[in-house]
C-alpha cells in the first residue's frame, strides 16, 4: 500500500540523479514494472538535478521532489557537489537523499555520510537485484516513512 492511499496525501516524487543513460532507463522500467513510474523523475546531471529541486529553467513546473536517488559519480559534477548545494540550502535540507555507487572507497563512505546523505547503496548489477532494491526503497521511503511535503499541503 502506498503512503498516499495509506493517509490520503499526494504521492512521493523521486527525483533519480543518474548519469549512465542505461542505468536510469533500466530504473525506469523495473519502476514501470512496479507501477511506479509516475513517481519517478530522471535527470542526468548535477546541475539538473539542482534546477529540478529549485524549479529553474525547463523544471519551472517540476513536482515538489520528496526523495533523491543520487549517482555519486556524475559526469560534470560529482554527486558530492549536489549533496553539498542541497546541505547549504536551508530549503532542502530536509530532504532525505539515498546515494548510488558502483563502487566508492571507505574514505568515499565516510564522505557519503559526513555529508548526511540518509542512506548509500552499492548499484545493483542486474534487473533482479535492481527490482529488490527499488522494492526496499518503495517499501520504506514511500511507504512507511513520513516525508517532507507529502500531507497534502503545498510548501
Amino acid at each position: 500500500m502506498s503512503q498516499s492511499s495509506r493517509n490520503g496525501s499526494r504521492p512521493s516524487t523521486v527525483l533519480l540523479v543518474e548519469g549512465n543513460p542505461g542505468d536510469a532507463r533500466l530504473v525506469e522500467e523495473v519502476c514501470r514494472d512496479m507501477a511506479l513510474e509516475d513517481r519517478l523523475h530522471i535527470v542526468s546531471s548535477g546541475s539538473d538535478a539542482l534546477d529540478f529541486v529549485n524549479r529553474r529553467g525547463e523544471y519551472a513546473d517540476a513536482p515538489q521532489t520528496n526523495l533523491i536517488i543520487l549517482d555519486w559519480h556524475l559526469p560534470n559534477t560529482e554527486g558530492e557537489a549536489v549533496l553539498e548545494e542541497l546541505n547549504d540550502d536551508p530549503a532542502h535540507t530536509h530532504l532525505p537523499v539515498i546515494v548510488v555507487s558502483g563502487l566508492l572507497s571507505e574514505r568515499e563512505l565516510r564522505r557519503v555520510y559526513e555529508m548526511d546523505a540518509n542512506a548509500c547503496i552499492t548499484k545493483p548489477t542486474g534487473p533482479d537485484e535492481l527490482e529488490d532494491v527499488i522494492r526496499s526503497i518503495e517499501t520504506f521511503w514511500l511507504s512507511t516513512a513520513r516525508l517532507p511535503g507529502t500531507d497534502g499541503k503545498r510548501q
